[in-house]
């Protein structure tokens, strides 16, 4: 299975809603994040998101792993998409594309900027219908799980996981 990429937001959703030990168990040898959104996790915990404080622990015993930008392809990559894009968004794209990653991201121009570089997308809803489909959780547990990160401020567009989307 390949390894997926998550961005500050997707992430972000699990750890505001209790959530996180949901991704581990999908996710346990193959997540990782970028060096930016490290920081940018960090540095909006530190600025009173007290809801992110079980993420900056994990993050602090390794899970999920840091990854950087290391050679001149990825960082000319980042260089580029970061025009338009955010640094977290744009540090994982460039990681996803070199690397052969899954991207796990929500946003919209950061998506379809995946789709021009044939990168495999996911996101939250995503991740919670595959939590279904392996039977990890049941379709009633991942629209209570949706609506907390609706209620914590998640723009979802699907108000609910119905079988149909299962």
């Amino acid at each position: 299975m390949p390894d997926v990429i998550f961005d500050t937001m997707v992430i972000s959703n699990f750890a505001k809603t209790g959530q996180l030990d949901l991704l581990r168990t999908l996710y346990s040898d193959n997540a990782c994040c970028s060096g930016f959104v490290v920081a940018e996790v960090l540095r909006v915990f530190r600025q009173g998101h007290a809801d992110l404080e079980n993420l900056v622990k994990l993050l602090e015993e390794g899970w999920p792993r840091q990854e950087d930008l290391l050679t001149p392809t990825e960082r000319r990559l980042y260089a580029s998409i970061s025009i338009s894009l955010g640094d977290g968004e744009s540090s994982c794209l460039a990681l996803a594309v070199q690397r052969g990653f899954v991207f796990a991201c929500d946003d919209r121009l950061a998506r379809s900027e995946a789709v021009r570089l044939s990168i495999p997308l996911t996101g939250t809803i995503g991740i919670l219908i595959k939590a279904v489909r392996i039977s990890i959780i049941d379709i009633k547990k991942a629209n209570t799980i949706l609506k907390r990160m609706i209620q914590a401020g998640f723009y979802s567009p699907v108000a609910k996981i119905t079988s149909n989307t299962v």
